[in-house]
């Protein structure tokens, strides 16, 4: 049998674990997965790379189908994902309810880890939080990038810095150790992404990307989905 070869938005990449190994147990497969911004995954396809399964945001699934690149009939929603704030482990949570209070914990973190701001979904959307609040001009200094939540995360976790803070969607808050979701973002700057899994139409194995989309967004994964920020 052979590999899934997939590119994935590193939203899911917690979820794509999650199911690999019953899914090698059932179908003989490995997932051969690489997780990233959303805008990095889709030039990866669209440079030619190899690529059973995709997942990535609908708008971005959308887009593809009409470049000729996924099968518009096996697109199928895994589900949304909102975008939260995340503080270290242990940490008191400071008050996240309103634009001021996220501006008052903003002025206040030392440093504050996101991902991409150009390619990633929650990256692009947070500095245009922080540009309508006014902030972005004066804590540019204290933002650390990363190529995708993930990995934004995961130096959070290992950052020493009290107060320190991050934003990126809930998925990969939820699978972080060391990080927990302090709240949502306040309601006048909500972010729901709607993602969704498909078969390309180069897919060396159509049948298996076809199962692949199956178990992602079917019954095998319904508990992990909604355990790890994935709403119906």
């Amino acid at each position: 049998m052979t590999d899934l070869v997939l590119l994935s938005a590193g939203a899911a990449k917690a979820l794509v674990e999650g199911i690999a190994g019953a899914f090698h147990r059932e179908t003989g497969a490995m997932i051969r997965g690489t997780f990233g911004a959303v805008g990095s995954m889709r030039d990866k396809l669209a440079a030619g790379e190899a690529c059973d399964a995709f997942v990535s945001t609908a708008a971005i699934l959308d887009a593809l189908v009409g470049e000729g690149r996924i099968v518009a009939a096996s697109i199928r929603p895994i589900g949304r994902v909102r975008t939260g704030v995340a503080v270290l482990e242990g940490v008191p949570v400071p008050p996240l309810a309103d634009a001021d209070a996220l501006a008052d914990a903003l002025r206040a973190a030392p440093a504050i880890f996101l991902p991409d701001p150009e390619r990633a979904t929650a990256g692009v959307h947070f500095v245009r939080v922080l540009d309508r609040l006014g902030l972005l001009a004066t804590l540019g200094s204290r933002l650390k990038t990363y190529p995708n939540g993930a990995t934004a995360m995961r130096e959070l976790a290992q950052c020493a810095l009290p107060g320190a803070i991050g934003c990126t969607q809930v998925t990969e808050i939820l699978y972080t150790p060391g990080v927990v979701l302090a709240a949502l973002l306040p309601r006048e700057f909500e972010l729901a992404t709607m993602y969704s899994a498909a078969v390309c139409t180069g897919a060396a194995s159509p049948g298996l990307a076809a199962t692949f989309v199956e178990w992602m967004c079917g019954e095998p994964a319904a508990e992990l989905r909604a355990s790890g920020g994935f709403e119906a």
